[in-house]
């Protein structure tokens, strides 16, 4: 049911990564440079990383090159994994590629600490209306795994994200930040709870959850480098323009839907600052986890 690479079984510091990003995230062949890039990033840093996706109904933790190319070239046919259905997928021999919350959950199942994504999930614009809210924020209050993002996908209603947080328990931590980042922009106007400014620090504060008995996770937002970021003043208008042209998008839909219309707006260059603040956010996941397996 559950199959484990042996270089990631074998590995100390180890870094789940998602495996959306390359089925659903962005076409190929970007999708495919983009998750041989987040391996790259988090092999130079010392660590192993843990691509995960269920594949013919076997939930594998680290992927071969083979196994990466299926989800490149997979497009609408590969399922998009939440926890809700990661086990209708083992069960019915499905192929699926985790969203954040299942690979959250799956990276816990594995015995694996530190997560790497780009943005995660949160509360969307309008949620009065939808009652649309990402079950990342959920996971993220039981499952105890870091996750290292560059905050919250912009398209969301950051200060609601942020306040579901908090409500849940969940330690929001700002890496060399006091501003809780917009995922394409380092700024958002909002104040990032805690702020931790070294991957040992990051460590301690895991180490003593665990030891408190505290089953949340840890968010560590992360904000994208300032020569690959798209400033807020400029994105905002692009995000605008994606929410009215989504229309009637919804469930899993609306996500990927709205990327892709801030993806027109923007020429291209959202996708672009998409790569680099995913490999950013591996490589400082790689020191996380060299951090927790030295301590």
């Amino acid at each position: 049911m559950i199959e484990i690479a042996a270089e990631v079984a074998a590995a100390g510091a180890v870094v789940a990564l998602e495996s959306t990003i390359i089925a659903h995230g962005m076409p190929y062949p970007r999708n495919l440079e983009t998750a041989r890039a987040l391996e790259a990033a988090v092999r130079e840093r010392g660590a192993v990383p843990a691509t995960i996706a269920v594949l013919d109904g076997r939930l594998r933790i680290g992927l071969d090159e083979a196994a990466l190319e299926r989800l490149a070239h997979s497009g609408k046919d590969m399922a998009k994994l939440s926890r809700a259905d990661l086990a209708w997928a083992v069960a019915e021999r499905r192929d699926g590629a985790t969203t954040v919350a299942a690979t959250m959950l799956a990276a816990s199942l594995a015995g694996l600490s530190v997560f790497a994504t780009g943005g995660i999930g949160g509360v969307h614009r309008g949620v009065a209306e939808s009652w649309d809210v990402s079950a990342d924020l959920e996971e993220l209050a039981r499952t105890p795994v870091i996750v290292v993002s560059a905050g919250a996908k912009a398209i969301l209603d950051l200060p609601k994200t942020l306040e579901v947080l908090e409500t849940k328990g969940v330690p929001v931590v700002g890496y060399r930040t006091d501003e809780f980042p917009a995922f394409w922009s380092r700024s958002s106007g909002l104040n990032v709870p805690l702020r931790l400014d070294d991957a040992s620090a990051i460590a301690r504060l895991f180490a003593t959850q665990r030891r408190l008995g505290l089953s949340a996770g840890i968010l560590v937002a992360n904000p994208i480098p300032k020569e690959h970021e798209i400033p807020r003043s400029e994105i905002e208008p692009a995000i605008a323009a994606a929410l009215a042209k989504a229309g009637n998008a919804a469930g899993k839909s609306v996500t990927p839907a709205l990327l892709e219309a801030v993806l027109a707006a923007t020429g291209g260059r959202s996708l672009e600052a998409n790569i680099e603040l995913a490999r950013n956010n591996a490589r400082l996941a790689a020191e996380i986890a060299v951090a927790i397996a030295a301590a």
